[in-house]
Parts: C-alpha cells; structure tokens; sequence
C-alpha cells in the first residue's frame, strides 16, 4: 500500500511531498511556500491542505492537494497570528489554530476551502495544541504557559467550556501536544519540560481526568528539566516535542529533542501507561513525526537535519531505519494523507 507523506521544511518555506511505498520513501514533488510554514492540517476527502505561512501578513494557504502531490494555492486568508497548531473538524467545515506567541484560539469556518471570520476566540498563555474530538462535539486546546487544557463543546463553530472548563497539568512540566485514543476514553499529553507522556482519562462528557505520567528522556542523556525560557541545547535540558499512538493503540511514540530520541512506550490493555520498551538516537532536534493510519511506520524529521527517516515499528516497539532520504531544511511537520497519491 503506497502513502503520501507531506513534510514542511520551515527552513527553505517548502512542503515537500513523497510516497511512503512499504518502507521505502521515494520523492513527488517540494512546492513553494508564500512563507516559512511550521503546521498544517489535511482535509483528504476535498483534496486540500489548510497552512499557516509567516509573511508580511500572518496567513493560512489553502492548497489543493494534486495526484502527484502538487500544491497548488486557491486562497489565502489573514489570521491575525502565527499559529502553532492547526486542527481541522472530521468534517472539513471548521479549522481550528492555536498561537503560542499571541496566546489566542481561533474557530474558522470553511466553505469550499475559503477561510471566514473565526466564530470563536479563546485566550490563554502559550497555546501550543489543539484537538478535536472524530464527532466534532469537542475541542481541547492546551497551554504551555498556564499548564492546562482547556476543555469544551464545539457547536457549529461556538465554544462552549466544560465544566470545568480547565483541566491541569502537572506544574512545571511544559504542556505541549496532545492526543486520543482510538475510543477517545484516554488522552495523552507530551510535555516539553519534564519529558513525560500524561495520561487524562476521559469521560462521556468530554472531560479530562489527570491520571499517570511517564518519563520519555533518555536516562544516560544527562539533561536537567527544564524551565519556560531557557535555552535547552545551551543548557543541556530536557526538551520535549511530539506524541503519536502506534500499533493500535498499545505503544506511544515521543520524540526529544536535545538528545535527539524517539521512545516508545507500552501502554496495557486499559490503555494506561506501562513502561519505556525501547528508545534510538533519530534525526537531530525531533520536533515532528507522524505515524501511519495501521501503526507500523512512522517518518521522523528534525529541525537541524535536512533528512527525514522512516521506522518500521516492531510489535515490541523497537523502531528498525528502513530509509533515509532528503527533504528540505528545518523540517518540522509531518502528515500522512489518509488515500495517498492518486494515479
């Protein structure tokens, strides 16, 4: 089964895409950015591609989304910030961004990959993620600076807080992405800082309990935890980055940066959080991967690489380099396009 993998390579203001045929990962084509781009979101049934760009003017692209894995631009509208994160609804009619530096959450409308004006606005420190649940009803943005998720109803494009409205991390851990599990009973959090996996445990009414955590950092790497503002490589300190599930659930993959791994951890049938199974020196700086839709690979980049790496991800979750190959410089964003390129 061949997949299409798009890679955003900050560095050069490219997305480069490549067909992810078994292990192997064979070039298309790098489109042209208006901007340097650091996040993205996917809609695979209407083709497009939603990207934040820094320009003159903080903007989202919307791309269509060619066979071959072509980009080419349809619109472009102001948002106001840079965006960390940007999350599309399952249905492709809203998108959702989180800013880091701005500190603010936005809801856009979409309609034929035209962006409106955001229907909801939310405001905490250092917004690093946003996630929304596969029904659309819920959406959770978290807060590096303020150590929370923000939990809430999202109806038609309105944000609605939960009660409560907020659900803490553990303090000074760094809050940085989030994601669910496949029956979205659990959540699980990566933070930057402490270098752990937190799980939440979540109930029908979307609400998080904090539950467990587990250190991802690589015990013989020497780093400190860290703290907002410091410089980590400089520093020697712990900096954690990306989160993503594997083999159906029983294994979380965690990337961290300063010492340049990628863990993977056990979690048991309850889908709590076990043990650190295994743990490879990967691309250096990690700041993004993506792991495929049946869990078996997943393609690693690094900000400080201008070379991206596909793992064969073993049922004990040792990872196996299949291939290496180029993509562009400052590459930091990784998505696999459910359907793949079509002929």
């Amino acid at each position: 089964m061949t997949e299409l993998v798009l890679i955003a390579n900050a560095g050069d203001a490219t997305i480069s895409a490549f067909a992810l045929e078994g292990e192997r990962l064979v070039p298309l084509v790098t489109t042209d950015l208006p901007g340097s781009s650091s996040t993205f979101a996917v809609d695979p049934v209407a083709r497009l591609v939603y990207a934040f760009v820094k320009a003159d003017v903080p903007s989202i692209v919307t791309l269509a989304l060619g066979a071959d894995g072509t980009l080419v631009e349809t619109s472009r509208s102001a948002c106001g910030a840079a965006m960390a994160y940007l999350e599309l609804t399952p249905d492709g009619r809203w998108l959702l961004g989180a800013s880091y530096h701005a500190g603010v959450g936005a809801v856009w409308p979409v309609s034929d990959g035209v962006l409106g004006t955001p229907t909801a606005e939310i405001a905490f420190p250092n917004l690093h993620c946003v996630k929304v649940t596969a029904d659309g009803e819920y959406a959770y943005f978290v807060s590096l600076g303020a150590e929370l998720i923000a939990q809430y109803a999202l109806n038609e494009g309105a944000l609605t807080p939960l009660d409560p409205p907020t659900v803490a991390g553990p303090e000074g851990s760094g809050p940085r992405h989030l994601v669910l599990s496949a029956d979205e009973n659990d959540a699980y959090l990566v933070t930057e800082f402490s270098g752990e996996v937190v799980r939440f445990a979540r109930d029908a009414a979307g609400r998080l309990t904090r539950a467990e955590a587990l250190s991802f950092v690589d015990p013989d790497a020497g780093l400190a935890h860290s703290r907002f503002g410091a410089d980590p490589r400089a520093e020697h300190l712990i900096w954690g980055a990306d989160l993503h599930l594997a083999a159906d659930g029983r294994l979380a993959l965690a990337s961290e940066r300063t010492a340049g791994t990628l863990a993977t951890l056990a979690l048991d049938a309850a889908g709590h959080l076990r043990d650190v199974v295994a743990l490879r020196r990967t691309e250096p700086q990690p700041r993004g991967f993506a792991v495929t839709a049946d869990g078996t690979r997943s393609v690693v980049v690094g900000e400080l690489s201008t070379t991206a790496s596909v793992y064969a991800i073993g049922a004990d979750g040792v990872l196996l380099e299949t291939d290496r190959v180029q993509t562009g410089r400052g590459a930091n964003w990784v998505r696999i396009v459910p359907g793949g390129p079509r002929s």
